[in-house]
């Protein structure tokens, strides 16, 4: 178990790290403006690699459903969790809107992706997308309802949705595929190439972020809060995917995939989210800095299980 467990950390995580460290240490030594790099990558390399992965994705419907199915059994689970922990440990309003992105919120895009794709291959890239896709809507409508329930607007959110280049990729890649049009070869090449650019830059982002995710506030967070999101985010959240996935009996490729991606760590968007809507962003940064460390260690671990 142990020289398994190895094995995986040397050939997942550790190509994985090389970026994120590469990342981390221009951010800290030459201040890494990641404004454009992360403009880039919602604008560019996301839709690409969505657009790309779902055209020549070897999915079925079933697969569409059951990823849609888990993705909301599993938000209902967490969300159950983070309201339970925040009654449990009587965290006032914006802690416990905090630990509720905390818990739902999961770095499956700019971390996920590269690494299902070491993981598992391309096979394990075609599933990992269609769960992408549906993070990104629940991030722009239910994540902004769980950050500030009292400022929520459907009429926004769905706007916001709205707004994602990846969403429309999303659209005309399935569109493509129902109608069997095919685009020409030369521009299928071009999305191509764009979209392998896209796991070195988003995990240089990551590194990057991971250094500036601190905030003056963050060593005020209360411990209990801090250590409740960690737990939830690490130890609770894989238990409730494992559940999950049983309860809607989804096997094989994409039990492993959904298992993994349910399970990383907290994202970076939950505190965009907590800064913008007072959800007690010292807390979220907290995790997200410690979750993110942590899961070089654990999703190693978790790999091997499944």
């Amino acid at each position: 178990m142990i020289h398994t467990v190895l094995a995986t950390l040397l050939h997942v995580i550790v190509p994985l790290s090389i970026p994120v460290i590469a990342g981390a240490l221009l951010a800290r030594f030459r201040g890494l403006d990641t404004k454009p790099l992360l403009t880039l990558y919602l604008y560019v390399l996301s839709p690409a690699i969505i657009f790309d992965t779902l055209m020549n994705a070897h999915i079925s419907s079933g697969d569409v459903f059951s990823t849609i199915g888990f993705s909301l059994l599993n938000l209902v689970l967490m969300w159950g969790l983070a309201k339970a922990g925040g009654r449990l440990l009587k965290l006032d309003a914006p802690e416990a809107a905090g630990l509720t992105l905390i818990s739902t919120l999961t770095n499956s895009a700019n971390y996920g992706l590269p690494l299902v794709l070491l993981a598992f291959g391309q096979l394990g890239l075609d599933k990992a997308s269609l769960y992408v896709i549906t993070q990104m809507i629940i991030v722009n409508t239910v994540g902004v309802y769980f950050a500030a329930r009292s400022q929520f607007s459907v009429k926004s959110a769905i706007r916001s949705v709205f707004a994602l280049p990846a969403i429309y990729a999303a659209a005309v890649a399935f569109f493509l595929r129902i109608t069997h049009l095919q685009l020409p070869a030369e521009i299928t090449q071009g999305v191509s190439m764009v979209a392998g650019a896209y796991s070195p830059v988003v995990l240089t982002v990551l590194g990057a972020q991971m250094v500036k995710v601190g905030r003056p506030d963050a060593a005020t967070a209360k411990r209990s809060a801090v250590w409740a999101g960690i737990a939830v985010r690490l130890a609770a959240a894989p238990v409730a995917a494992y559940a999950a996935l049983t309860v809607l009996g989804i096997t094989g490729t994409l039990f492993s995939v959904l298992f993994i991606l349910a399970s990383m760590p907290v994202a970076v968007n939950a505190v965009v989210l907590a800064e913008r809507f007072d959800a007690a962003p010292g807390l979220v940064s907290r995790c997200i800095m410690w979750t993110t460390l942590a899961s070089f260690v654990v999703l190693p671990v978790l790999l091997v299980l499944v």
